[in-house]
């Protein structure tokens, strides 16, 4: 089984984010590609000591970036998760 920190990459701090945090108790977070629902579940369960009711996973691909010359770069994918807390509450500080 996976360890919390392998999961979890961290909280996203976004004006979206921080609303929903603070009226539907709803917090974003990037997560492992290889990660599913309830991985993320017991991951953020035991990091933060909080009860989660429901977990949604959205998965997104990277955009090609151009560099200093005409070749391009590319970002990596990556995987955000919305957490909906059943009880508690997560300190963004």
């Amino acid at each position: 089984m996976k360890h919390a920190g392998e999961i979890l990459k961290g909280l996203q701090l976004t004006e979206k984010g921080t609303a929903l945090s603070e009226t539907g108790n709803k917090y974003f977070f990037r997560v492992d590609r290889g990660s599913n629902k309830i991985e993320i579940k017991r991951a953020v369960e035991e990091a933060f000591g909080v009860k989660v009711a429901k977990v949604n996973t959205m998965c997104y691909a990277g955009k090609r970036k151009r560099e200093r010359t005409v070749r391009y770069g590319r970002r990596s994918d990556w995987k955000r998760a919305v957490v909906t807390l059943a009880e508690g509450k997560i300190e963004l500080t």
